[in-house]
């Protein structure tokens, strides 16, 4: 019999008892649907802390002072200034793998409008920062050199502010009091959204460096109050710029071997690398949670297959007798088993798929369904199909057509 021949008698084997292959296919589709559906919720996290990161900065190193210590408390990292001006020019001068440097002096204080007003952060920095984040400007322009170099009151404001100060007019122009100094607004940030914990990145005022010292918060003479950003020539300069940085620093601020570090670079590639594995680590967990299902699937459908065996075992006496050789009614069965685990991972796609939109639509979630995922899953389940199929199968074929044709 040709192989379309065997298909056919397979459908119609199936068709006969509709209710039973679809609960035999139950288990398959459960399976099916529950890796994908896994699967797709851990892509979706992995995306989603890859966007946080990216919006963020690219190739971005961020260094921060060291922490003092009062009475055997502690400060965090910050908390204590041991970064200078001349580490910053050191930086750029020295170290071949960083690209661009930038301070970041940050302080909380109200800013007013004509109309409104709102408390945000304010962060004295200069053009490299918008370079190394990869921040444009909705509206007009972000800092120049020039309103660094002569400390211009100029601000360019986040999204946030800019929507809480002006509403929906633009800002660009347009007067504002950071404290009690005037600035005239340069430009609108583009919109970052929030970061992973919840922070606004867009609820900030930028204004120059050098203004920021002298207007806003007094400096520190030589210190810097705040921390560097740091962009690397590439992604795979990043670890080595990091170990440059660390080692520049080391022997500037005459730190021994034995010596701790009085400053902390971090390297937000490895942060973001440390929570995508964790993520990825429960993804796989949970779909080998699920392939337990497909496995359980498959001895639902060796079960079925055996009991179908027993059922028609006068069929198969027939065919036998009339010419049917065992390699035939082996294929019969393999395929009808086949068939119940391809149609039962078709409907477990679809039920995967389904339920990953539902979740990102109704619930907020981020689901990302991935077509390979797809594939292997589909691949599985009919793996499984013919796995467990395989023994009914070859029982069937074994079976002696006299003793099968008297079987009641």
């Amino acid at each position: 019999m040709s192989l379309l021949g065997t298909l056919r008698v397979a459908i119609r084997a199936l068709l006969r008892n509709k209710m039973r292959s679809f609960l035999t296919t139950l288990g398959v589709i459960i399976g099916v649907g529950a890796v994908i559906a896994m699967v797709a919720i851990g892509e979706g996290a992995k995306a989603q802390i890859q966007a946080t990161f990216d919006n963020m900065g690219t190739n971005m190193l961020v260094v921060r002072s060291g922490s003092n210590s009062t009475g055997g408390a502690r400060g965090g990292a910050g908390s204590q200034p041991t970064l200078t001006w001349d580490d910053v020019q050191a930086i750029r001068d020295e170290v071949a793998t960083v690209r661009l440097v930038a301070p970041s002096q940050r302080t909380t204080t109200q800013i007013l409008s004509d109309t409104s007003n709102w408390s945000t952060s304010v962060e004295g920095t200069t053009p490299e920062y918008f370079v190394i984040r990869n921040w444009r400007a909705s509206s007009g322009s972000v800092l120049s050199d020039l309103d660094v170099d002569g400390g211009a009151k100029v601000a360019v404001l986040g999204t946030t502010v800019a929507e809480k100060l002006f509403g929906r007019a633009d800002p660009v122009g347009r007067a504002v009091r950071i404290g009690n100094v005037p600035f005239i607004v340069i430009g609108v940030a583009q919109k970052k959204g929030q970061s992973g914990f919840g922070q606004d990145f867009d609820d900030v005022v930028f204004v120059p460096a050098s203004t920021f010292a002298a207007k806003i918060q007094g400096g520190l003479g030589q210190y810097l109050r705040g921390s560097l950003f740091l962009g690397a020539a590439s992604a795979s300069d990043t670890r080595f710029a990091q170990a440059d940085v660390t080692q520049l620093l080391r022997a500037r601020h005459h730190l021994g071997a034995g010596d701790p570090d009085d400053f902390t670079v971090n390297n937000l590639e490895e942060v973001a690398s440390a929570r995508q594995e964790g993520t990825q680590t429960m993804t796989r967990l949970l779909a080998g949670i699920a392939l337990v299902s497909l496995l359980v699937g498959g001895i639902g459908i060796m079960n079925i297959m055996l009991v179908s065996v027993t059922e028609r075992t006068r069929e198969i006496g027939l065919r036998m007798a009339i010419g049917a050789k065992p390699r035939h009614v082996r294929a019969q069965f393999v395929v009808e088993a086949m068939l119940l685990s391809l149609v039962g991972g078709l409907l477990g796609v679809a039920l995967g798929a389904g339920t990953a939109a539902y979740l990102k639509a109704e619930l907020d979630w981020p689901t990302q369904v991935q077509p390979l995922i797809v594939v292997v899953a589909l691949g599985f389940s009919g793996l499984v199909g013919v796995a467990f199929g395989l023994y009914p199968a070859h029982k069937a074929s074994r079976l002696d057509p006299i003793q099968a044709l008297r079987f009641e």
